[in-house]
C-alpha cells in the first residue's frame, strides 16, 4: 500500500475534505429523524400544528438541499483524488518499466504489464473513489446513527452496538476471503490480454492457416477460466447482503421488541420509537451500499498488490560489478563467456572467447536458436553473461555504467521498431540534435534516401509501428537510426533479412567507411564474406571463426552453410 498512499500525498488536501463534507452530509442525514420525531410530536399535538408541521417541512427540505450539495463536493474532490492517484501509478508502472532489465520484462510479459497498467490501475482507481466517498462514510452513519440512538434511549442503544460488530466481523472476513479470488481473477485476465494480443498480431498468419476456429476456441477456453474465477469471486462475496439483511431485520424486531417494552413502561415516547426506527433504516441503507462496495474493494486491494508487486522490483543496476580494466589492443573481447536465460535449462552461450580490433567487421553466423543473437546482447548488457567476462575497450561491461554503455554501442534489432511520428523524430532517437545533414548522411549510408523521397522527406509521417512502409524500408530507417548515433561499436541483428542483395552489398560498403566497429548477424554468408572475422556458431558455441577462406578450408559447418547458399543462389 506504500505506493498508494504515495501518490495520495499529492492529493492529501482533496483525500481530507471528501470525507469532510461526507462528514458534513451525515450530519444532516443524522438529524433528519429527530427532525421528524419532533415534527410528529409537536405538529400533533393538542389537536396539530399545521403551521410547525409546515416549518420543519421546510427545515428538512433545506437539510435535503445542503446535503446534496455537500455530496456533490465530496463526489468532485473523491473524483479528482482517485483520478489523480491512477494517473501517478501509470505514470510510476511507465517508469518502472523503463527501469527493469530484459531478464525482469521477459518474466513479467507484454500482457500482463499491459493488465496492470490498465485494468489493475481502473481497479485501483474506482477503490481509492469508492473508500473516499462510501467506505469512509458507511462509519460515519453506523457509529453516528449508534451514538444517536444512545441520546435517545441508551437501551436501544445497545440493540445497536450488539448488531455492529457482527456486521464488521462479517464485511472484513469477506474482504479477506475475496482479496485472493480477486488476484485470481486478474491472473485468468493476464490470460484473455495474451490471447487477444497473440491474435491481433498475428491476424495474417491465423488468416493465412485458416486458423479462426482453433483461435476462437483457445480464446473461449481462457475465457472461461475467466468467468469461473469471477464466479468463484462472486458468490463469496454475495454472502454478505443476505447476511447483512438477517442481522439488520433481527435488530429491527428487537428494536421494536424493546422500544414498545420502553414505551408501555412510560420511559419513551412513541416518536422516539419512530427516530430510532429511522436510524435503523440508515443503518440498513448505508450497510447495502458497503456490500456492494466490498467487492470494489476487495478488487482494487487485488489490483494494488499487483500494481506494487511490478513497482517493488528493483532497477537494473547500473553496474553490476567494480570497474575492471585490463590492457589490451581490443575494442570487444569475450573470455569464456556462458549465458543461460532464467528457466532456460541448457546454456544458450557456452565458452566464447574472440577479441576484435577497432574498426573491424564481425559477422556472425550460425543456424535458428544457435545464439547468435544472445551473443550481440552481452555487450551493450541487455543481459549479463553468467560466467566468464565481455571487455568493451579493456573495460568489464559489468562495471560500466549502462547509461555510457549504452551510448557507446548501438543495437538495430531482428524486429524493425518505429514510432508514430516524422522520419526525422525517429531517426532523432539516436542523437537528439542531430541537424538535417547528419540525418540525410545516415540515410544515404542506410541506403534509405529513396524512403525520404517516396515519403515527403525528413518530414513525412510514419504510423504506428510503421504500418505505412514495407519490411525493408523500416530495417533501413532503423539502419539510419543506428549510425546516426556514430557508435563506437554498431550491433546489426540479422538487420538486413528484408534487404535484395544488391542493397545488403551496398550497405555493407557504406559501413566498411565507418571507423567504428561492427558486428553484423545474418543467416547469409554472402552478407559476410567481407568481414574481418566470422564467428560461426552451433548450439550456443564458436564451431569456427576465421576469414571466409580459412573459414571455407577448416568449418565444416560454414562450409556446408555457404555452399548450400550458394547453390540456391546460382539456381
Amino acid at each position: 500500500m506504500k505506493h498508494l498512499f504515495a501518490c495520495l500525498k499529492k492529493y492529501r488536501a482533496e483525500a481530507i475534505l471528501a470525507p469532510l463534507f461526507k462528514f458534513c452530509e451525515v450530519v444532516l442525514e443524522l438529524l433528519v429523524p429527530l427532525a421528524v420525531s419532533r415534527i410528529v410530536k409537536v405538529g400533533t399535538a393538542d389537536g396539530g400544528n399545521v403551521r410547525y408541521i409546515v416549518y420543519g417541512c421546510l427545515v428538512l427540505a433545506a437539510f435535503g438541499a445542503a446535503g446534496l450539495l455537500f455530496a456533490l463536493t465530496a463526489q468532485y474532490f473523491a473524483a479528482k483524488a482517485a483520478v489523480g492517484v491512477s494517473s501517478s501509478l501509470r505514470e510510476k508502472l511507465f517508469v518502472k518499466l523503463q527501469s527493469l532489465s530484459f531478464s525482469q520484462i521477459d518474466e513479467i510479459g507484454t500482457p500482463a504489464m499491459l493488465t496492470r497498467i490498465t485494468s489493475d490501475v481502473n481497479g485501483v482507481q474506482s477503490g481509492v473513489n469508492m473508500t473516499l466517498r462510501i467506505l469512509l462514510r458507511s462509519p460515519f452513519v453506523v457509529f453516528g446513527a449508534m451514538a444517536m440512538a444512545f441520546v435517545v434511549d441508551w437501551r436501544a442503544g445497545c440493540v445497536f452496538a450488539g448488531m455492529i460488530p457482527i456486521l464488521l466481523l462479517i464485511v472484513f472476513s469477506v474482504m479477506a476471503a475475496t482479496s485472493p479470488l480477486y488476484r485470481n481473477v486478474q491472473g485468468e485476465l493476464d490470460g484473455v490480454y495474451t490471447s487477444t494480443r497473440e491474435n491481433l498480431a498475428g491476424v495474417r498468419v491465423i488468416r493465412a492457416f485458416r486458423r479462426e476456429k482453433t483461435e476462437e476456441k483457445r480464446f473461449s477456453e481462457r475465457a472461461e477460466k475467466l468467468k469461473e474465477a469471477q464466479k468463484k469471486a462472486g458468490r463469496v462475496a454475495a454472502v454478505t447482503a443476505p447476511f447483512t439483511f438477517a442481522i439488520v431485520n433481527i435488530a429491527a424486531i428487537l428494536l421494536v421488541y424493546v422500544g414498545g417494552l420502553r414505551v408501555d413502561l412510560g420511559f419513551l415516547a412513541k416518536e422516539d420509537v419512530l427516530a430510532l426506527y429511522g436510524y435503523l433504516s440508515l443503518v440498513l441503507v448505508e450497510l447495502i451500499k458497503l456490500a456492494n462496495l466490498i467487492v470494489t474493494v476487495s478488487r482494487a486491494v487485488a489490483c494494488q498488490k499487483r500494481v506494487g508487486a511490478v513497482l517493488d522490483l528493483p532497477p537494473e543496476p547500473s553496474v553490476l560489478s567494480a570497474p575492471d580494466k585490463k590492457d589490451e589492443d581490443y575494442a570487444v573481447s569475450f573470455e569464456n563467456v556462458e549465458f543461460s536465460y532464467a528457466g532456460g535449462g541448457a546454456p544458450a552461450l557456452k565458452e566464447v572467447s574472440f577479441a576484435v580490433k577497432a574498426g573491424e567487421t564481425v559477422g556472425i553466423l550460425g543456424g535458428t536458436g544457435s545464439g547468435k543473437s544472445t551473443l550481440v546482447h552481452l555487450l551493450p548488457r541487455f543481459y549479463a553473461a553468467t560466467k566468464g567476462t565481455v571487455r568493451l575497450n579493456g573495460e568489464n561491461v559489468n562495471g560500466i555504467p549502462y547509461e555510457t554503455l549504452r551510448e557507446k554501442v548501438s543495437v538495430v534489432p531482428q524486429k524493425a521498431v518505429l514510432f508514430r511520428g516524422t522520419i526525422r523524430e525517429n531517426l532523432q532517437w539516436g542523437k537528439k540534435n542531430a541537424t538535417d545533414e547528419e540525418l540525410l548522411a545516415a540515410c544515404k549510408a542506410a541506403q534509405a534516401l529513396d524512403v525520404l523521397e517516396a515519403k515527403g522527406g525528413l518530414d513525412g509521417m510514419i504510423e504506428q509501428e510503421g504500418r505505412n512502409l514495407s519490411g525493408g524500408q523500416k530495417q533501413r530507417l532503423t539502419v539510419a537510426r543506428a549510425l546516426v548515433k556514430d557508435p563506437e561499436v554498431l550491433i546489426l541483428d540479422d538487420s538486413a533479412s528484408a534487404l535484395d542483395y544488391g542493397t545488403d552489398a551496398r550497405l555493407r560498403a557504406a559501413l566498411k567507411e565507418r571507423k567504428g566497429t561492427t558486428f553484423i548477424v545474418s543467416q547469409r554468408a554472402a552478407s559476410l564474406m567481407h568481414a574481418d572475422l566470422i564467428l560461426v556458431l552451433d548450439d550456443g558455441r564458436i564451431v569456427g571463426a576465421g576469414s571466409h577462406g580459412e573459414l571455407l578450408a577448416n568449418c565444416g559447418l560454414y562450409r556446408e552453410i555457404y555452399r548450400t547458399q550458394f547453390q540456391e543462389e546460382r539456381a
